[in-house]
């Protein structure tokens, strides 16, 4: 096996070698002729010092003499020394008696040796006589080439380098053979044996080792290598036997896989089939979709429609003169109308779940009033002995961004829920936040939910199990929807209830802070309360009255107050008032359940007395507080009127088709101050544009001879009323509808059945005050 020289370990070797030495070689002989020039630089000054001495006296007495003669000689004998290139001998006063110049040397060494040495140097002797040191006689002046013993020294360096850089040569050949004969060759012997052997060979020669090399690096190399090709033969021959097994083994397997393809042709030509039967499924579940969706919007015109007018009707009725028994008669089927608007809603948000349709607003708004007013209205539910409280926490962000639409479903669902199965103790609905997390928590204590039945109650019209049914009723779609939205709005909600002792649901939603909680203006004034220790009014005064600034304690049912004197007091026993009233002459606020206030004649006995319901809002015990506290009279404490609505003055066209909507929406808006003009359809609509000016348009949407839409476009088309407002009155509530009505060209959307509250909030917005 050839190799070339420079890629031979015994030449890597002696290269490396020879440079290391070569290198330190080069450096040592730096270092002595850096020594030899320093020698060589005083030696110059030394023998021009012993050639002034020995001239010293006899340039001295010529001084003294004023012998020009022999000046001369001894000038003339100074330039025969090969450095002095100029001589001059003058007296005392500076008169020169002798003077001669020689010319400098040249060679090749001269500018190297003037760049060492310097090329001139001059020496001045001051003559004198060793007898009378301090009197001078004259001058004797030497100008010194050093290019002699500049190039002395140049050729004693050039000496040392050559001589240096042949030992190196010489050592390089030496070492590369010891290498070679050492190393090399003896490798290549090896390689060649094992280039020449054939691992695949059933008995592969063995490799001998070179002689002399049994115990060092090559012999283990040739005992590795042996040892490889034992191996190698082991494997080649197990590796054979293998084969001969995979052999045998590949008939059977040729065998089995016939059989298996026989057994999987059948198998495909049957998933064939079921592919077109699933795929024959998927379009009957497809139609079935369309089918449905069609169905629920047809369902949700079809019951809205009779429902705005039972409880337009209603709600007419309700503003009329009534004794108590029809008051509380019309009011339940009001109510009863409300809770099958509810259930309808519940089953169109299902159903938008499913479709993948729910949009969330993103608006800020303000979540503590919205889950009082909530609270408020369903308090009319809850039964005589069971206390609902809102306890929000004071620092609660003023305004929250998020759908309060939606926020609400939650809310009202959790607190029906809780109101529904609980008959004795409290209901409480907690609100905190926590870096832009708001936790509603709604615990009760009323029957509680079994551990295996917590999972299933989420699942739509499913409840805890059948006697629930029989005895509370429900449609079990609340807690599905609401777990649903919880969901949609990237919350959760989770329950922890146990049979006996209440249930405990926390709905975690993310809603960022919008507006920080404002801190009202600090009241003053000493109160207390007598209440239970675990009355949701006591916790709910502990919590909001020192943090408004006034001095609170709690007493006991059974506490004495004798002696006490506060500004305020505060109770939920009404029971405990005539025994107080005798002690205390202080105002008293009484916090009761809906619906069961004292008599005036027992008001009047236990004056000054003013009468809320719970659950107690923040803002109303905020205001309560300022005006007993600023001892301001209440001429009409128990007035629990319906709100006063400003009238409006505005003209506007009813287009309905339906007789019932039509009487119910034209006695709400008058009720509301407006002029109404109806017209059945939608080319009556436009006639009656023509004859008179509107304020507003209401347009009902499925009409005959010509439904809303097409009205609504004829009308933005002629260009002639742009500016007129037109409301959509339809009985679909379906995602898709408001937006089919705002392409039509209509500017806001109401959907049936509908109270005069919103309708209220229609005519604030598009029709003014003043119109």
């Amino acid at each position: 096996m050839d190799i070339k020289l420079t890629h031979r370990l015994s030449f890597k070797q002696a290269r490396l070698t020879v440079l290391v030495g070569f290198v330190l070689g080069t450096i040592l002989s730096l270092l002595q002729i850096g020594m030899d020039y320093a020698s060589e630089n005083a030696a110059i000054n030394r023998e021009i010092e012993s050639l002034l001495d020995i001239s010293h006296n006899p340039a001295s007495r010529i001084a003294y003499n004023l012998d020009s003669e022999l000046a001369q000689e001894l000038v003339m004998g100074l330039l025969r020394a090969p450095a002095i290139t100029g001589v001059q001998i003058s007296d005392n006063d500076k008169n020169l008696l002798a003077s001669g110049q020689d010319q400098p040397d040249t060679g090749r060494y001269r500018a190297l040796s003037d760049f060492l040495f310097g090329s001139m140097r001059t020496f001045d002797d001051r003559l004198y006589f060793s007898h009378l040191p301090e009197q001078s006689v004259g001058v004797l002046h030497l100008e010194v080439d050093t290019y002699p013993f500049g190039s002395r020294f140049l050729h004693r360096a050039e000496l040392t380098l050559l001589s240096g850089f042949a030992r190196s040569l010489l050592l390089t050949f030496i070492l590369l053979a010891l290498f070679y004969v050492m190393l090399t060759k003896p490798l290549v012997r090896v390689i060649g044996e094992l280039s020449r052997s054939k691992p695949g060979t059933p008995n592969p020669s063995r490799i001998e080792c070179p002689c002399g090399h049994e115990d060092d690096e090559i012999g283990v190399l040739v005992n590795a290598a042996n040892q490889q090709f034992d191996a190698v033969a082991r494997e080649i021959e197990q590796r054979r036997n293998a084969e001969n097994r995979l052999t045998e083994y590949s008939s059977q397997l040729e065998d089995m896989v016939k059989a298996r393809t026989q057994e999987l042709e059948a198998i495909n030509s049957r998933l064939s089939q079921s592919n077109q039967e699933l795929e024959a499924a998927r379009s009957t579940a497809l139609k079935m979709a369309q089918a449905r969706s069609a169905f629920l919007a047809n369902m949700s015109h079809e019951i809205r429609t009779p429902l705005n007018g039972l409880l337009g009707m209603l709600e007419l009725c309700l503003d009329s003169p009534l004794n108590a028994e029809q008051l509380q008669q019309l009011s339940i089927a009001h109510d009863s109308g409300k809770v099958l608007v509810e259930l309808l809603n519940d089953i169109l948000d299902l159903s938008k779940f499913d479709a993948g349709k729910l949009e969330l607003e993103h608006i800020a708004f303000d979540l503590g009033t919205l889950i009082e007013d909530t609270a408020n209205l369903l308090s009319q539910n809850a039964a005589p002995s069971v206390e609902l409280t809102c306890l929000i926490d004071p620092l609660f962000p003023t305004l929250v961004l998020g759908d309060p639409t939606r926020v609400r479903q939650i809310v009202s669902n959790l607190m029906s829920n809780a109101l529904k199965f609980t008959r004795f103790g409290r209901v409480d609905v907690r609100l905190s936040a926590h870096n832009d997390q708001v936790r509603i928590e709604v615990c009760d204590t009323g029957i509680g939910i079994a551990q295996e039945a917590q999972a299933r109650i989420f699942k739509p019209f499913t409840q805890a199990g059948a006697g629930i049914t029989r005895q509370f009723g429900g449609t079990g779609l609340g807690l599905a929807l609401t777990r649903s939205l919880c969901e949609a709005m990237n919350g959760r909600l989770t329950i922890s209830s146990e049979i006996g002792f209440g249930s405990q649901f926390c709905a975690e939603l993310p809603l960022p802070c919008h507006t920080p909680a404002i801190k009202p203006k600090p009241l003053s004034g000493r109160i207390i309360a007598v209440s239970p220790s675990g009355s949701g009014l006591a916790e709910l005064l502990s919590s909001f009255l020192p943090f408004w600034g006034l001095e609170y304690r709690r007493y006991s049912l059974d506490e004495s107050l004798a002696g006490v004197k506060p500004d305020l007091l505060i109770t939920d026993c009404p029971e405990c008032l005539f025994g107080l009233r005798p002690t205390i002459s202080t105002p008293i606020l009484l916090v009761t359940a809906y619906g069961n206030f004292m008599p005036g004649d027992q008001v009047n006995a236990l004056a000054p007395l003013q009468q809320k319901a719970r659950p107690l809002s923040r803002h109303a015990l905020y205001q309560t507080l300022q005006q007993l506290l600023q001892k301001e009279d209440d001429s009409h404490p128990n007035n629990h009127s319906r709100r006063s609505f400003v009238p409006h003055r505005a003209q506007v066209l009813l287009v309905e088709d339906n007789p019932v909507n039509q009487l119910v929406a034209k006695g709400m808006l008058g009720k509301l101050g407006c002029d109404v003009v109806i017209a059945a359809h939608g080319g009556e609509a436009l006639s009656q544009l023509e004859r008179s000016n509107f304020d507003l348009v209401l347009m009902d949407c499925n009409m005959p001879v010509m439904d809303g839409y097409e009205a609504t476009r004829q009308i933005r088309q002629s260009g002639r009323w742009p500016q007129l407002p037109i409301v959509a009155l339809t009985a679909n509530a379906m995602p898709e509808e408001r937006e089919r009505c705002r392409t039509a060209g209509m500017n806001d959307y109401l959907a049936k059945p509908f109270r005069r509250e919103e309708l209220e909030a229609l005519l604030d917005l598009w029709v003014p005050l003043n119109a």
